[in-house]
């Protein structure tokens, strides 16, 4: 249970006007508001179905009335004296929130079983957020506020959230006044006060690191241990406190720490279960907006002692979130935490493990405190959701070379009956899945199907198939091929062809498919593998795969020119290629990237373009290499992609299924890359996308708007041909590419009228 007494999004005065009450429904997005006099005394509630009762009742309606005129004046509510676990069976999915009130009805609180978003400078805490990842720096700073700027710029480089450190006033902290020289304590006490008399920053530094950290947009952390800290770091506009184990008993101090109204994240190290719920009662009884953090308080904690089970018991103690804090050896734990639900992680942080104190031992180094955030991202994008399974894009190019897919064992006449014996499963996936193999039997065949042809959705269902004809469609356009579907293009007004190559396709003369066509304008699309699982990357760090990469790509250009003379329309062939600057395991730093159009602009220089107009296509952030998943880094960024072309005259074949996904990633608008690459845009892909890596789908199957990427075109690029890039479009006859047609003709015709 969350009790909040920040009411102002939750109350409006009887005499606001019903206007400006549903305004604010409808902003704060709670579904209810809370009607208080101007002595804020609970006088009733205002929800949409009250407004929608009133409206009913009304012969004239006035929205400029007083909201109390259409509140319900008989709304819930609990004195403030009330149990704890009364309040919790007063809500339920009916009632959402309960307003508390004292004993002469004056409104002081709300309570609600919602989880709250909590937020610290901007980064929201919430069941919906990514992890917040604290590098705990505590006193590894060792007393040096050099050391601690050090620290801060490694945490930042580690892809820390935020940074903490520690505060105590050792005066009236301790009984002996922070004596560290007090021969009458006990071991433990003396080393520990010995560290933190030498090692502890002045307030004068810690206002130097406050500000420093902000700087360099990172958020300062601390843990008070008394209250003169806690008043020092709210003079320093400490944004939210983090709470130590050994303070959770410590109820007069959470009161304490509750009143400054900021977040709190509340280790529970070293503490019962009926301490854990004790402080959760004290909490949220004063309204504070907290994190528990499941913790064991040895350092290093024994992997055995560590017990991440309790975490689902946690949240019960909690506002709907939990959290971990570390003290074990190495990072795997909070990476399980993660996947147990933590929403916050801290782990200690130094760099140097031999320095002197004890927290040293079992913090992280810089290197290993950015795997731990790497992992941690990985294991976030991993979790995904409950809903039903979905294939992935990878998956579904997996699926149609490994899988298997029924087809015809016999020829089969239009209007025949298919019957068992004509039909067999056989790779590769193509067409309809084994299962509807049964399903097919006993039907009629709608077309004339040859021997060892597939069965696609069209044979199995009652819908007409979407046929080749002429389309009403703006600018030059046609569709990709390979050299065996050549018979697709003769079926529509197409003027362009783009032929799709595979390395196979460069041992086979191309006169043995393609005719002249003076009508048709010319492209040609680069293979990206060719033998031996060579991925062309024109831009590679290792000299001798970029050399082979050029040759490659030459053999590829040498054939564009001898496909030049079939079609006369063209003077210069665009060949469109996906130029490399890929990587494995994650994005490339600025400055590597840098460095790879640097490369690539060096490898341009090798081929031989005469006769060429080569288009560096623009790429997706993750793009599907043969059914697995890599990182790209080049030809992602509007204005990355524009200045090379102008530095190196190419232009560019921009995929907007491609940008609309790197868009999504990187926050980028589709607007971005016409405005900026319009004179460099000669040829399009035109596809819809999703997400950041449902690339080629069909259109009207994604995210994107159609309508809004035509008129782009017509304003940057009106010159520019394109061709619908759907995934398996060419499959049954091109009836992917066909539908595409028909859907965008559909759509842009609609606008025009």
């Amino acid at each position: 249970m969350i009790v909040d007494k920040d009411l102002a999004k939750y109350i409006v005065e009887t005499q606001v006007t019903l206007s400006d009450a549903l305004v604010k429904l409808n902003e704060n997005k709670l579904q209810i508001l809370f009607v208080v006099d101007s002595q804020r005394k609970l006088k009733g509630a205002f929800t949409d179905g009250d407004f929608r009762r009133w409206v009913l009742n009304q012969k004239n309606i006035n929205i400029q009335l007083p909201v109390a005129q259409a509140m319900n004046k008989n709304c819930q509510s609990v004195f403030e004296d009330v149990e704890h676990n009364i309040v919790i069976e007063h809500l339920n999915e009916k009632v959402r929130y309960l307003p508390i009130v004292d004993n002469n009805a004056k409104l002081i609180a709300i309570a609600s079983r919602q989880p709250e978003m909590i937020t610290i400078e901007g980064r929201i805490i919430g069941p919906d957020s990514a992890c917040y990842v604290i590098a705990e720096i505590g006193n590894n700073h060792n007393g040096s506020l050099q050391a601690a700027k050090d620290m801060v710029d490694a945490s930042i480089n580690a892809g820390a959230s935020a940074v903490k450190f520690q505060m105590r006033d050792l005066s009236s902290l301790y009984v002996n006044s922070g004596d560290a020289h007090d021969v009458k304590e006990d071991l433990g006490s003396q080393y520990v006060l010995d560290l933190l008399s030498r090692f502890q920053l002045s307030d004068s530094d810690f206002g130097e690191i406050f500000e420093y950290c902000r700087q360099h947009s990172i958020t300062p952390l601390c843990t008070p241990f008394d209250r003169e800290s806690a008043d020092k770091l709210m003079a320093l506009n400490i944004s939210a406190f983090k709470v130590a184990s050994a303070d959770l008993t410590n109820h007069d101090f959470l009161r304490y720490l509750s009143g400054k109204n900021l977040p709190l994240i509340v280790s529970t190290g070293m503490a019962s279960e009926q301490e854990i719920q004790d402080a959760s009662v004290v909490l949220n009884a004063e309204g504070a907006r907290f994190v528990l953090l499941h913790c064991n308080s040895t350092y290093p904690a024994p992997f055995k002692d560590i017990n991440l089970n309790y975490m689902g018991r946690l949240s019960q103690y909690s506002q709907g979130f939990i959290g971990y804090s570390g003290h074990e050896r190495g990072y795997a734990i909070p990476i399980a935490a993660v996947a147990r639900g933590a929403k916050v992680i801290e782990k200690h942080f130094t760099l140097d493990r031999q320095q002197e104190g004890n927290d040293h031992k079992v913090s992280l180094l810089p290197d290993e405190f950015k795997e731990m955030v790497t992992a941690i991202r990985q294991v976030e994008a991993a979790m995904g959701s409950n809903l039903p399974r979905k294939i992935s894009q990878g998956e579904m190019m997996n699926r149609e070379s490994l899988g298997k897919s029924v087809i015809a064992d016999v020829s089969i006449a239009k209007g025949e009956k298919i019957t068992r014996k004509m039909l067999a499963v056989k790779s590769p996936g193509k067409g309809l899945a084994p299962y509807y193999l049964d399903k097919l039997i006993g039907m009629q065949a709608n077309r004339d199907i040859d021997k060892n042809d597939f069965f696609y959705h069209s044979d199995y269902s009652n819908l007409p198939k979407v046929a080749a004809r002429h389309f009403d469609l703006p600018q030059d356009f046609g569709i990709p091929v390979r050299y065996h579907d050549m018979q697709l293009i003769t079926q529509s007004n197409l003027t362009v062809v783009e032929f799709h190559l595979s390395y196979k396709d460069l041992l086979v003369d191309p006169s043995e498919y393609v005719n002249k066509n003076s009508q048709m304008r010319l492209v040609v699309h680069a293979p990206e593998l060719f033998e031996s699982d060579h991925v062309l990357d024109l831009a590679s760090d290792e000299a001798p795969y970029r050399a082979l990469s050029i040759k490659h790509l030459n053999k590829v250009l040498n054939l564009a020119r001898e496909l030049s003379p079939f079609y006369p329309r063209t003077r210069r062939v665009p060949v469109v290629v996906n130029a490399g600057g890929f990587s494995q395991n994650d994005f490339l730093s600025q400055e590597h990237r840098q460095q790879k159009y640097s490369v690539l602009g060096q490898s341009l220089t090798q081929l031989d373009l005469s006769g060429i107009d080569l288009l560096i296509q623009s790429m997706p952030p993750f793009p599907w290499h043969f059914g697995g998943q890599r990182y790209h880094n080049l030809f992602i960024c509007p204005q990355e992609i524009y200045s090379f072309c102008q530095e190196h005259q190419v232009n560019v074949c921009l995929d907007v299924s491609h940008s609309w996904l790197a868009c999504n990633q990187f926050g980028y608008t589709i607007e971005d890359f016409f405005l900026k690459l319009g004179p460099f845009i000669k040829h399009l892909h035109i596809a819809d996308a999703a997400g950041v890596d449902d690339e080629g789908l069909q259109v009207g199957e994604g995210e994107m708007s159609m309508i809004l990427i035509f008129e782009l075109m017509k304003k940057h690029c009106a010159q520019a041909t394109w061709i619908p890039e759907i995934w398996q479009g060419h499959k049954n006859q091109g009836e992917g590419f066909w539908v595409a047609f028909s859907r965008l003709e559909q759509q842009l015709a609609h606008t025009s009228n």
